[in-house]
């Protein structure tokens, strides 16, 4: 479900190459697979000739039932899934499935003194992935082999969130790198290809049945350390940071700093005993991989938009001065 994006559009390419038959159920509006950057055009071709392609609204619930029960598949990758009602009828029409796999979110934990965050922690009924959380609850209550997979905050090539994106931009500016609060907050990221592994290792794993499993790097940085992380991963100086108390501003809707400004991190020490997975990339390898595949060849999915920082540090200078 989903997957030609960014998460799925390298777990096709993993499932693929062990010999899986994909099908990717899409409402048809992006392309079904892309080259991805530094791909030959053999081994693309070689690839899209192998992926399937069902065309539909996954929110029209009996075209689901009907198109899915006639393919009967085994298994279901459960990559853009935002609701537990959008999983009733993929369950229903599969009687037989053998393991549903499902892309959770770290997001879905109360926020808590004590971190990291294990897979047992408490969770918040009243997150904005709600939806996630009860969509892990319906499996859990349905007689279904399934898998969670919660990752934190996701980077690398194709990224369409403004994480690593968000910092390039103004690096490449020469723009400050304006940071909430003291910038020590403490975070945690995962790249995509590390990710797409996990997903792949807990197929038809035992060990993976009815289980959740935190996904993400192998260590923590601090925000301002995150700054420096990319600077250094983009061939950049080392930039200036600018801290900021984001009481003071009003930003209407806009998002000035694509972190929570918060403490975020979780264990990723469960996935590691239990499945053997381990993340290949540190986290300056992973940006570099991301910098040198998609924006350092001037491809990115936002435009700049460096009007909040303007705010913040047109304050910034009347205080100074």
């Amino acid at each position: 479900m989903g997957g030609t994006r960014f998460i799925g559009v390298f777990l096709s390419r993993l499932l693929v190459e062990e010999g899986h038959q994909v099908t990717l159920f899409t409402r048809g509006k992006s392309p079904i697979t892309q080259q991805l950057p530094g791909e030959s055009d053999e081994d693309y071709a070689k690839f899209s000739s192998k992926i399937l392609h069902l065309k539909g609204d996954r929110k029209d619930f009996e075209f689901v039932k009907s198109s899915l029960s006639a393919e009967g598949f085994e298994v279901v990758y459960d990559i853009n899934g935002r609701e537990a009602d959008e999983v009733e009828p993929i369950l229903d029409a599969l009687p037989k499935l053998e393991q549903y796999i499902y892309c959770s979110s770290a997001g879905v934990y109360l926020k808590s003194d004590l971190l990291p965050h294990f897979e047992t922690d408490a969770v918040d009924p009243k997150s904005r992935h709600k939806g996630k959380l009860e969509t892990e609850s319906l499996l859990e209550s349905k007689d279904v082999n399934w898998t969670s997979i919660r990752p934190v905050y996701i980077y690398g090539p194709l990224n369409y969130n403004p994480v690593e994106e968000w910092f390039f931009h103004r690096l490449k500016a020469g723009r400050p790198i304006p940071i909430p609060s003291s910038g020590i907050q403490i975070t945690q990221l995962g790249h995509v290809k590390d990710l797409a592994k996990a997903f792949v290792q807990v197929l038809c794993n035992e060990k993976a049945s009815k289980q959740v499993f935190n996904i993400s790097g192998e260590k923590y940085v601090t925000f301002d350390g995150l700054a420096r992380a990319c600077a250094k991963a983009g061939g950049f100086p080392e930039p200036e940071i600018i801290h900021y108390n984001p009481k003071e501003f009003d930003f209407g809707k806009k998002k000035a700093f694509p972190f929570r400004d918060q403490h975020f991190f979780a264990s990723i020490d469960k996935a590691k005993s239990e499945l053997g997975w381990k993340p290949e990339f540190d986290l300056v390898g992973g940006l570099a991989d991301s910098y040198n595949l998609d924006f350092g060849r001037g491809t990115f999915r936002k435009e700049a938009d460096f009007s909040t920082d303007d705010m913040i540090l047109g304050k910034t200078l009347v205080l100074q001065s």
